[in-house]
């Protein structure tokens, strides 16, 4: 106690009241607004709490922190229980806090406040970081616990909605201290797995308290991390937690999250049957239209019949002027052997009878060359070229005779015959026996061929 004849230390004054506070001033609840607050490394707090007329110094101690969801921050309004008592260093009158709580919402509501927002500005709730829940999953995740009615609704839905999907239970727990810890676990088996297509979060409905292991910030963040879609259903459908706001899609109820992760099979029949018959009315309109399109070509297409047909009359018509242009050819060398030919025959004559000493002077060699038995010609040929450089061949009668001697007598007399010839040149012989030739005017050559037996004449 203090004694008012005594001089005391500052020291020891200054733990006197601090004593004399300590007993004296009980436990009591402040409310005040935060200012001047200090985060040091150590993890305590010390911040000035005020109002309008007074402040009080305050140090909240790391120990002391265990039960605060939320985080402190200046201007806020709180309400805090603590002891009063002295800092004798300082010799200030403070407040220990042992509890705080934000003044006009609770303790939960407002870290959930603060954690949403948190997250809401680093981008875990935005839609481009949302994944594409699948269309038609094979196999299903499901993180939640193995006794609750929930996984016994999200069966019941699936074997009716869509029975093909395969089920995956990830058994945790929803509830408690720690719950959070269970979960992440649970739903990194079931992302590292890579065993489903999509995975559902879901637990019954409850306070606030009892759902507040889906508004841990690392369940946030391990729900952000991973790759496969997820779906969350916490709760009832005014409950809202973090775990939803940072899922790639929020159900409801658990229900509700079975029938957003899966089509109907009665919607997949139906669309079936109508793709079936678009495809069936598409196959027959092709065919149709084709069948259109091949008798139009039909029509464009020449019977191969009338082809030939016309090919036939064309060559018809063909041999029709070949024929009467070979007359025509045929007539005109007539008619120009019938020319050499009475020119020859008027030669022959005139040479005869201009010549009739040389005529029997050949007749005489001939038969001194053993052609007695061939005194009469029955074929001459005589070649010439024509105006378009054709080589021609007629036949015309001569007097000169031949017969059957071999090369050397047949060049012998072919000599002696031109010696004889007044006006002309021996050329050659043309072949081997039978043959003989005599160069004349105007590009003609006579050439001698075919004489027979003159008894046979």
């Amino acid at each position: 106690m203090f004694n008012i004849e005594e001089i005391y230390s500052v020291s020891d004054y200054i733990k006197l009241c601090k004593n004399a506070i300590e007993k004296n001033i009980p436990q009591c609840f402040v409310q005040g607004e935060i200012s001047n607050l200090s985060k040091p490394s150590s993890g305590h707090w010390y911040f000035t709490l005020k109002d309008k007329n007074g402040q009080v110094r305050c140090a909240f101690f790391r120990l002391n922190q265990r039960k605060i969801q939320f985080s402190p921050e200046n201007g806020m309004s709180v309400i805090i229980r603590g002891a009063t008592t002295l800092y004798p260093q300082r010799g200030d009158f403070q407040l220990i806090i042992q509890q705080m709580e934000p003044a006009g919402i609770g303790n939960l509501q407002l870290a959930f406040d603060q954690l949403k927002n948190k997250l809401r500005i680093e981008g875990l709730f935005d839609s481009e970081n949302k994944k594409e829940i699948p269309s038609f999953p094979n196999t299903i995740g499901v993180v939640s616990s193995a006794t609750g009615a929930v996984i016994r609704d999200i069966i019941k839905v699936l074997k009716l909605r869509y029975p093909f999907a395969k089920i995956m239970l990830y058994d945790t727990i929803v509830q408690g201290e720690n719950a959070h810890k269970k979960i992440i676990k649970a739903l990194k088996a079931a992302d590292q797995s890579k065993n489903c297509d999509v995975i559902i979060i879901a637990r019954g409905g409850g306070s606030l308290e009892d759902l507040w292991a889906f508004n841990e910030e690392d369940l946030a963040r391990e729900i952000h991390r991973c790759s496969t879609p997820i779906i969350s259903s916490i709760g009832h459908e005014t409950d809202t937690t973090i775990a939803d706001f940072v899922s790639d899609l929020r159900a409801p109820t658990p229900s509700a999250a079975a029938v957003s992760a899966t089509p109907d099979i009665n919607t997949i029949l139906y669309n079936a049957s109508k793709l079936k018959q678009y495809l069936y009315d598409s196959i027959k309109q092709s065919i149709e239209s084709r069948k259109t399109a091949l008798t139009l070509l039909k029509l464009k297409i020449i019977d191969p019949s009338q082809h030939l047909l016309l090919n036939a009359q064309k060559l018809d018509e063909y041999e029709l002027r070949l024929l009467k242009l070979n007359k025509s050819v045929v007539d005109g060398h007539k008619e120009q052997l019938k020319q050499l030919f009475s020119q020859l025959g008027a030669l022959s004559e005139n040479f005869i009878k201009k010549n009739p000493d040389t005529y029997k002077k050949i007749y005489s060699i001939l038969e001194k060359n053993n052609h007695k038995d061939f005194l009469k010609c029955y074929e001459v040929f005589v070649n010439y070229i024509d105006d378009d450089s054709m080589l021609k061949k007629i036949k015309v009668n001569t007097l000169i005779t031949t017969g059957e001697n071999d090369v050397g007598s047949t060049s012998e007399m072919s000599k002696n015959l031109s010696r004889m010839i007044q006006g002309s040149k021996f050329v050659e012989i043309k072949g081997g026996k039978h043959l003989c030739g005599i160069e004349c005017a105007n590009d003609v050559s006579i050439v001698f061929k075919g004489f027979i037996d003159k008894n046979n004449d």
